[in-house]
């Protein structure tokens, strides 16, 4: 006959006042402890009796706990013990095995000593014996890579996990060395049961500690952080931190082998805003969107969030796959298993964002870069600038139907008059401090709220430089005069526009957002480079103007100005702003009003460039190793006529100079032909070098971007009365059937190709997403 006893309660351990019974560390509620005995139906002596105690976390599934520590001689096994210590649904460690570690008098103190002076130095949380269970004594998990296995198998506690264990492991291998377990065939042995219960999505909450990986590629470019705020553990020599966060004033960008220095994916603490970066101790808006799970725990996600973040930029040119991050995610216990599978679902939607395996990546048909849950699209893209071909490439290496050098640029840029005189620096300085005074007037008179109308910009200019001049009483000579207006020049190449078109309230209003860090830079093969290897393998077809785009029905109808008609679930827009402005595409429905009314809110700003090959290098001498210098106008009227000329090939192969025309100066040339552009230039360029011969160009070329018919602009500007929301209305997509990008739809980077060939990437996410 069996029987059933019950033991009196003991008095709670001094363990439960510690950390690991707050709250934060518990997701279920804590319960009485009950001890029970179970005692043998065909034997009544106490000897024979066998006694379990279960675990007392709430919600645990663990209905006989075993000690995965077994460090202490009086180890409880899978048997009794006054206490287990839940670590997660099928890991625990018995109070024999506490006591072993957490007890001064006891043998393990020592090395739990240790491992604590190590996770307070580095870290912030509290180094409690859970976490060094955790991060010391919890066995690895590690995946058969096998093709037709898969499995996961257990290793011994001693075994330490390295990234190239984890990629070459297989069943039945004794770790570190290449020999096999001899006998049947290892794969065919089941299974672990605890495996199964890891990818319950309540498996997680009843974690008791996030996981902190261990010699995390990231670490390098992390050591200004906390290693335990950013997911990693601090018990790591890659995670010794270079200097505690509140005492660093300014954190430079780490060098890393293998890593541009200026393409850096991460924030360092108290550094200004850069563009494209991320904290990496934070969880984006849009990350709290689409993983609501981490809301209140990010360990785990930003943890595998900065790997592949670190693992792409460490090689951007080969497309980043789980398969290349599961090896480098080493963390011990059963969680590994879990952070395997949430590293895929990150990886998928980081790419989605466009923040890893974006750009010029050629990807095989076979292989494409999200699941084939995103396939089932169809897309037509109107038009084929970056921001088209950005949106095509991604969209195409998704799966959707559908090696470049640099030149540094110097700072250094003489003034030259038109006498043939190179400006004394100290007047170009003195100058280009009062301008800048000007625009911080500018600034400080759009912050009083009180001033509701807005002004353009140039009006406002003027306005300020003869308040000054009159409270002052400065009087500038004619050539600082003439080293103002080169300036001014200069802000009209910026806007793209007459400066009293502009809006001074918001002439830089992208300015309040990061901008992108490191040097200027040229590239010296042109953008055609980039053009053309985005535009690889894609199904592009030219001279096929679309006259309307009809999303009335089901499909999208495309028709172009022959007749021909497409149809698609999605049709992203990429046409300039100009084309809009002027309904050269008419839609039907009929575009919302308020995105017309940004649409018109914007200006489309005109420059236009000329270049020019020479039989030699008739300008080393003068500028003396400068990759550009500054044409001083000799009156307001010539502003902004061949204002700057840029040396296009610095490294001296070829012999080609650039120069802009912008402000009122690209009316002046509108009603030339080319020849008479390139006379006004020589023109220009031989009074500046009048103490030389200037050789006739062999070659040249006019650009036409005001009158040419799909073009018809530069870039934009916000025109007086105008804001940058605009920018953000342009980019909201219609009925999620329609879509639009281009650089008058990237409010944080318009005016560049880079802002357009952003904007086409992040359409690609909008477009896979819905």
């Amino acid at each position: 006959m069996s029987t059933l006893r019950v033991r009196a309660k003991k008095k709670a351990a001094s363990f439960d006042q510690s950390s690991d019974s707050l709250p934060l560390r518990s997701s279920g509620r804590q319960v009485k402890k009950k001890v029970v005995e179970v005692v043998p139906d065909d034997d009544d002596d106490a000897s024979s009796e066998k006694k379990y105690r279960k675990c007392e976390k709430a919600g645990c599934t663990a209905t006989c706990p075993v000690c995965f520590s077994s460090a202490a001689e009086r180890c409880a096994k899978n048997g009794y013990t006054s206490r287990w210590y839940h670590l997660s649904c099928g890991e625990h460690f018995c109070n024999e095995c506490f006591d072993h570690y957490y007890r001064s008098h006891k043998d393990g103190y020592e090395k739990y000593a240790a491992w604590k002076r190590i996770w307070t130095s580095n870290g912030k949380c509290e180094p409690s014996p859970k976490a060094f269970m955790a991060d010391q004594q919890l066995p690895y998990w590690v995946q058969c890579t096998k093709p037709d296995c898969g499995k996961w198998r257990q290793l011994t506690k001693e075994i330490q996990l390295t990234s190239q264990m984890a990629q070459t492991y297989r069943c039945g291998t004794k770790p570190n060395t290449s020999v096999k377990v001899e006998g049947s065939d290892q794969c065919s042995q089941p299974e672990d049961l605890r495996v199964a219960e890891v990818s319950n999505h309540w498996w997680y909450s009843m974690l008791i500690l996030p996981p902190f990986l261990k010699d995390s590629v990231a670490a390098p470019l992390l050591s200004a952080y906390y290693p335990d705020c950013v997911g990693m553990s601090p018990s790591c020599t890659s995670t010794n931190r270079e200097a505690s966060p509140e005492k660093v004033e300014h954190c430079k960008a780490v060098s890393v082998p293998g890593m541009n220095q200026y393409f850096q994916p991460f924030y360092q603490p108290n550094e200004c805003g850069k563009a494209l970066c991320v904290r990496p101790d934070v969880m984006e808006l849009d990350e709290l969107y689409e993983f609501p799970e981490y809301s209140r725990d990010p360990t785990m996600y930003l943890a595998l969030r900065n790997l592949i973040l670190a693992l792409w930029y460490t090689n951007c040119k080969e497309a980043l796959t789980p398969q290349k991050c599961t090896h480098h995610i080493i963390v011990r216990g059963l969680v590994r298993i879990r952070c395997v599978q949430e590293a895929e679902r990150i990886l998928y939607f980081m790419t989605r964002k466009g923040l890893i395996n974006t750009g010029v990546l050629s990807v095989s048909p076979d292989h494409h870069l999200l699941p084939k849950d995103y396939h089932n699209k169809s897309v037509i893209i109107v038009g084929a600038g970056p921001s088209g071909l950005a949106a095509a490439r991604q969209l195409h290496n998704f799966g959707i139907k559908l090696g470049i050098q640099m030149h540094r640029l110097g700072e250094r840029c003489d003034l030259i008059q038109e006498s043939g005189r190179i400006t004394d620096p100290t007047i170009d300085k003195r100058m280009d401090f009062h301008f800048n005074a000007i625009l911080d007037v500018v600034s400080e008179w759009r912050k009083d709220k009180t001033q509701l109308q807005d002004v353009p910009l140039g009006e406002k200019i003027q306005e300020i430089y003869k308040a000054f001049i009159q409270e002052s009483g400065i009087q500038f000579n004619e050539l600082e005069e003439q080293v103002l207006q080169f300036h001014l020049s200069n802000l009209e190449y910026a806007c793209g526009s007459n400066l009293n078109q502009v809006s001074a309230r918001s002439w830089d209003h992208n300015e309040f957002f990061a901008q992108f860090a490191g040097d200027h830079t040229l590239l010296t093969p042109g953008y055609s480079v980039i053009i053309e290897k985005l535009a690889e393998g894609l199904d592009i077809r030219l001279k096929f103007p679309v006259r309307t785009i009809d999303y009335s029905g089901d499909d999208v109808q495309v028709t172009t100005i022959d007749g021909t008609v497409w149809a698609a679930q999605k049709v992203l827009v990429t046409v300039p702003l100009s084309l809009l402005q002027k309904g050269a595409i008419q839609f039907n429905p009929p575009l919302p009003e308020r995105k017309t009314k940004a649409i018109n809110s914007l200006g489309a700003g005109i420059i236009e460039k000329i270049a020019l090959e020479f039989p030699y290098r008739f300008w080393d001498n003068k500028i003396q190793g400068a990759d550009f210098f500054g044409h001083v106008p000799p009156c307001s009227s010539k502003r902004g006529l061949f204002a700057v000329f840029y040396d296009m090939d610095p490294q001296g192969k070829y012999s080609v100079l650039m120069s802009v025309i912008t402000g009122e100066a690209v009316a002046s040339i509108k009603n030339l032909d080319d020849k008479q552009v390139l006379q006004q230039c020589m023109a220009t360029l031989r009074e500046l070098f009048k103490e030389q011969e200037i050789p006739d160009p062999v070659n040249f070329f006019v650009t036409r971007w005001n009158t040419e018919p799909w073009i018809q602009m530069a870039y934009s500007f916000v025109k007086t009365g105008g804001s940058g929301e605009a920018y953000d209305i342009l980019a909201e997509d219609i009925q999620g059937t329609i879509f639009f990008a281009g650089e008058a739809t990237n409010r944080h980077f318009p005016q560049t190709v880079t802002g357009a060939y952003l904007s086409g990437v992040r359409e690609a996410s909008k477009i896979a997403a819905f």
